[in-house]
């Protein structure tokens, strides 16, 4: 058994090269010999959001808080709120957020494959944003 206390792992502020906006995160557990998941706790402030990305083996959000935005290419924008439960297909572009007037939490979980469990791609203009 392997208890992660919260704090454990310090928060840190999300990379502008895959963040537009104010970004948390909270790295919950990552990759190891036994397991391939890794997840994290994710802040959005009102606005802020995901670039584009994929995942090798897909993605799953569970939001904790908030009012948030989702998108796959070609979709359309869907809201997402406390206690919805979100499934990316592995290779699948996608991105996420806050809404524009409301901060958003969710856990991420996503698996590692060949060492990878994201390709960060560009950034959601503002103008594909204002669309929701």
């Amino acid at each position: 058994m392997d208890i992660v206390r919260n704090g454990t792992n310090p928060s840190g502020k999300g990379p502008s090269d895959w963040f537009t906006g104010t970004v948390r995160v909270d790295p919950l557990f990552a990759p190891n010999d036994a397991r391939r998941a890794a997840a994290s706790t994710v802040t959005f402030e009102p606005g802020a959001r995901t670039a584009w990305h994929t995942h090798p083996l897909g993605q799953t959000l569970i939001v904790v808080s908030g009012v948030g935005l989702v998108q796959r290419v070609g979709g359309p924008i869907e809201q997402i709120r406390p206690g919805d439960v979100v499934w990316f297909e592995p290779g699948e572009k996608h991105w996420h957020g806050a809404c524009a007037t409301v901060a958003m939490t969710h856990v991420a979980i996503q698996e590692q494959k060949d060492g990878k469990v994201v390709d960060w791609m560009e950034h959601v203009t503002d103008d594909q944003y204002r669309q929701a």
